[in-house]
């Protein structure tokens, strides 16, 4: 396997601190260009069955008139390539011009009708020429350059066509179904991603043709940043063009886990500059993707004016392209090897009463005097200049302003300081202290910089700004005190004022989540209005759970319906879901078809794909163990498997 370069001299975008979109040539796609000096385009694509001509157009529009620039509608043959000729008439006839996309996989032919017809195909070049049966392969140079001119005769003539047409198209890898040839050549992760297209785009480059976006997809945000990154690094390092990218996490699922691991990947990306087209892949109809892309894209149409100066960043210490989390000292429970730590705001609260811990997974039980907790617990109560209401219960603790805490010292209960307090006074816990700074105005040198180098007590810092540009502000300050050798763990505290659910999803999950994508952050504290806090605590829990740096429930991998998909997904979801949401850490894939089924399920422990009318085939992380279940059945087989691998526990 390829090593990647020294990350310290590699970086993937212009600037780490100033906010600028990364300059890309500008790609032709009928009467909406991509890329260059366009603004990031928003598309989605269709659920109803492509020979369905009617429904398709008037789900077409439906999505045009919601806001989607570009429609994607799968072609998985030769018929349905075909009946694009038919869907294409029906719109213009209307009025629409909204560029069409094919959606093709394992189909060359089908690929090269779609490209006479519509404005964009979309191939993956995972198994455009390749099938995927998870062997590993052994080559000698000569072999695998054999199968890189099998590919060529394969990809050519598409290439031609598009050509001669004017038709753009995307070379999209997926994480989960990279070739055989690859993953043994490089590996199942960014490297082998960013090889799988870069060796179908040397092959257009040889050609002649440059009228392509790339993509880097993967239901892990992690996983797919990385890649993503990596993948402008390798264009730039062999003087390839510097084409648009189309951002989107697949399979990401419903509702709030949806939104959020999308935001996680999409949103710390866009922080960057990277990224010229987005779509955000909900298990839901398609109409509800449009709104949640247009807010994450709106983040940036003011940024650059937004934003406020950051100190500039020479030197990165952080590998951009692998997670290591950053090595900080242990504090009580917080930094060095715990998982990150969740902070409830209840300082904006007029009295705290016992019903309000609800709202953050803490129960108390009057029968039995007793409190529970749920996975959702927050770890530490901020109550600002307000005392301790009440006993907390155990999975509980207490934090003051130092003013208040000073005069009470109860148990369990900790100061936090400002940096005046921090350095006039010297009456401080023997456990767990808190410092408060803020990353737009602290000076880390003189005094602050030799107490904080050289602790004579144990501190967690906690984080905050107020630029508009947030991530690249903590990450920057972050920098700095790896640079001065300061190990403290480091709280991120973001505070946030809209009523608007979604927008507080995206917001907080890129903020936040980007920075625990890199390792940078030992906990988290979202202050909201007091009517959003139990909002505020999912959001929480599931930028950790997206970012893979605290699991606390069970992951669903779920597609998004397309025209392939063989079953109901919204409601098959819901029903699993149902079934098996108390199964804390296990992860299940929900799969519409076949299509990207097994690979993605090579990050899951257990998945359900559609593999025709009524039936369904159950896996074993990326093992088939039951095949064409009826539909029915197939539910209660998936829970006897995760029975039979001793995972399974009874709900509550």
């Amino acid at each position: 396997m390829q090593e990647i370069q020294s990350h310290h001299k590699l970086l993937y975008c212009s600037s780490l601190t100033k906010y600028q979109r990364r300059q890309t040539i500008e790609v032709k796609i009928g009467d909406v260009p991509l890329g260059g000096n366009n603004p990031i385009r928003v598309q989605t694509m269709t659920v109803s069955d492509t020979m369905n001509t009617p429904a398709v157009v008037a789900e077409c529009i439906r999505l045009i008139e919601a806001g989607s620039e570009y429609i994607r509608i799968t072609a998985p043959s030769i018929k349905e390539a075909e009946n694009l000729q038919h869907i294409k008439k029906e719109l213009r006839k209307l009025g629409y011009r909204t560029p069409l996309i094919a959606d093709i996989h394992f189909t060359p032919n089908a690929a090269e009708l779609a490209a006479r017809i519509v404005e964009k195909v979309r191939i993956n070049p995972g198994n455009f020429a390749d099938r995927k049966r998870f062997e590993v392969i052994h080559y000698t140079e000569a072999e695998y350059q054999a199968e890189l001119e099998r590919i060529r005769e394969k990809f050519v003539p598409l290439i031609k066509i598009c050509k001669e047409y004017g038709t753009a198209l995307r070379i999209g890898t997926n994480h989960g179904s990279l070739s055989d040839r690859i993953m043994s050549r490089y590996g199942d992760n960014p490297l082998g991603m960013v090889e799988s297209a870069l060796e179908f785009l040397r092959i257009a480059e040889d050609e002649g043709f440059y009228n392509i976006v790339l993509s880097m997809k993967s239901s892990n945000p992690q996983v797919m940043v990385q890649a993503y990154r990596l993948l402008v690094q390798r264009l730039q390092a062999e003087g390839l063009k510097p084409y648009p990218l189309h951002l989107g996490v697949t399979e990401a699922g419903d509702g709030e886990d949806g939104r959020i691991k999308s935001a996680v990947g999409i949103g710390t990306l866009l922080e960057d500059g990277l990224g010229d087209t987005v779509r955000v892949s909900l298990t839901e109809n398609p109409e509800y993707e449009i709104p949640v892309a247009k807010k994450l894209v709106n983040r940036y149409t003011e940024r650059e004016k937004l934003q406020k100066p950051i100190p500039a960043i020479e030197a990165y210490p952080i590998n951009p392209f692998a997670y290591q989390r950053r090595e900080t000292c242990q504090i009580l429970n917080i930094g060095a090897k715990n998982v990150p730590r969740v902070i409830a705001d209840f300082s904006a609260f007029d009295t705290v009463k016992i019903d309000d811990l609800k709202k953050i997974g803490h129960f108390y039980l009057p029968a039995t005097d007793k409190w529970a907790m749920n996975d959702l617990g927050a770890d530490f109560l901020y109550l600002g200049e307000k005392p301790i209401p009440f006993m907390l219960p155990n999975g509980l603790q207490a934090i003051q302003d130092y003013q208040v805490w000073v005069k009470h010292k109860i148990e369990k209960s900790y100061p936090l300081c400002n940096e005046t307090e921090y350095l006039f006074y010297d009456d401080f816990s023997e456990q767990l202290n808190f410092l408060l700074l803020d990353v737009d105005k602290t000076d880390l040198q003189g005094e602050l910089l030799d107490r904080l180098q050289n602790p004579t007590k144990p501190w967690v810092l906690i984080l905050k700004t107020e630029n508009a540009h947030a991530l690249p502000a903590i990450r920057a300050f972050i920098v700095r005190l790896i640079q001065n050798q300061i190990n403290l763990p480091a709280i991120i505290w973001r505070k946030y004022h809209t009523n608007d659910s979604e927008q507080l999803q995206i917001d907080a999950s890129t903020d936040i989540g980007g920075l625990l994508l890199d390792g940078l952050g030992d906990g988290l504290m979202i202050s909201v209005s007091v009517e959003k806090t139990a909002e505020a605590n999912s959001l929480a829990f599931g930028i950790l759970q997206a970012t893979r740096t605290r699991i606390t429930k069970t992951e669903y991998i779920s597609c998004p319906s397309c025209g392939r998909t063989l079953f109901d997904l919204q409601e098959v979801t819901a029903k699993i879901r149902k079934r098996t949401d108390h199964l804390k850490g296990v992860k299940i894939a929900i799969m519409g078809c076949i299509v990207n089924g097994p690979g993605e399920m090579a990050d899951a422990d257990y998945g359900y794909v559609g593999s025709g009318k009524g039936k369904i085939s159950l896996y074993r992380g990326k093992e088939i163990v039951k095949r064409t279940v009826a539909e029915e059945n197939a539910l209660d087989e998936l829970i006897n498997l995760i029975k039979e691998d001793g995972k399974w526990i009874e709900p509550a």
